[in-house]
């Protein structure tokens, strides 16, 4: 039986692809490339010594889809085939709605003709919208979410509740993401985005590069510490063993829809995380204060013990590790 991933060569779906390799799972790749590279699929191979079925195809062509069905046993799907960068949902809203909700059904619609009904969602900590408080737990009120990519999110989690309301035969999971960063051990696969990052660790390790002059830290007058913005960072590899965990559950309780906070359970400002770079790497990080950005929030971390408690999972990598792997991913590549 076959686990296919959509986005399988981005950020995560890439570091899941190997965790799930490296649990002896047969694996099948969909990606178009929008966001992501070729050369990481054969990273993936180097890395586990493993080989899988891949696919160049967009998860919004339906017809291209139903073929991967039909010529594949598939088991599950796990979804990362997102747009995922807050700032530029600004600017592109209808881009996100198309790519991140169209495609959602698409592939919904093809898993339900092809009786599917194992489905992991990457969902995101920005469906809370400016939390009441935090720790954010799962029970956290949902909505006023403060920009499209976080409305896309929470637009999917109601379509799957709704979804798993008509037929309560689906076996959901929705994967609350905080702030993944990090890179894998190896050096060999990292975030690496098209064009100017949108997301703080790829810019800082692009400045401590010298491939950018100066890192922009987008408002200093939040009601933090230090006046910057403050998230739960968490290292994308125990993100990825969260989707592994996950997907166990899905395979033992057997119908049923699961939320899953996925972080630290710690908040670290902008500046924290510039501190921890230049700490963990002796490297330089030049910065300058500038406007804060449309749809950011002043604080937001997690409350991770139910995925713990469930899923017997939790975060295991520091700071400092996310911090190291980040910095050996850009010095290699």
């Amino acid at each position: 039986m076959d686990i296919l991933i959509t986005g399988g060569a981005g950020y995560i779906g890439s570091h899941t692809a190997i965790e799930l390799l490296n649990n002896k799972r047969n694996i099948i790749i969909v990606d178009n490339f929008s966001n992501s590279k070729k050369e990481v699929l054969e990273k993936i191979k180097e890395i586990t010594k493993k080989d899988f079925k891949f696919y160049e195809v967009d998860y919004k062509n339906e017809k291209a889809l139903d073929k991967i069905f039909e010529e594949n046993n598939i088991e599950a799907v796990m979804n990362f085939a997102g747009y995922k960068a807050v700032g530029e949902s600004t600017q592109k809203p209808l881009e996100y709605y198309e790519n991140n909700i169209t495609g959602a059904i698409t592939l919904l619609k093809v898993m339900k003709k092809h009786n599917v009904k194992k489905f992991i969602f990457s969902s995101s900590a920005t469906v809370y919208g400016n939390p009441e408080k935090v720790p954010i737990t799962e029970e956290s009120k949902t909505g006023e979410t403060t920009n499209p990519y976080g409305t896309t999110k929470l637009y999917i989690e109601q379509i799957l509740k709704d979804l798993y309301k008509s037929d309560n035969t689906w076996d959901i999971a929705i994967l609350r993401y905080f702030n993944p960063v990090g890179s894998h051990e190896s050096g060999l696969i990292g975030e690496e985005p098209n064009g100017i990052p949108n997301n703080l660790m790829p810019y800082i390790v692009r400045v401590a590069s010298k491939s950018l002059k100066e890192l922009s830290i987008f408002g200093n007058d939040y009601d933090t510490k230090d006046g910057t913005g403050v998230r739960d960072y968490i290292h994308v590899v125990d993100l990825a063993k969260g989707h592994i965990k996950a997907l166990e559950k899905l395979e033992k309780e057997n119908q049923g829809l699961y939320i899953y906070n996925l972080g630290t359970g710690k908040g670290y400002s902008v500046l924290d995380m510039v501190k921890a770079f230049e700490k963990a790497t002796g490297q330089k990080v030049p910065y300058k204060i500038v406007d804060r950005r449309p749809g950011d929030i002043a604080i937001c971390y997690s409350d991770p013990s139910k995925a713990q408690k469930e899923l017997n999972w939790k975060a295991e990598k520091t700071l400092i590790d996310m911090c190291k792997d980040s910095w050996k991913y850009i010095t290699r590549s």
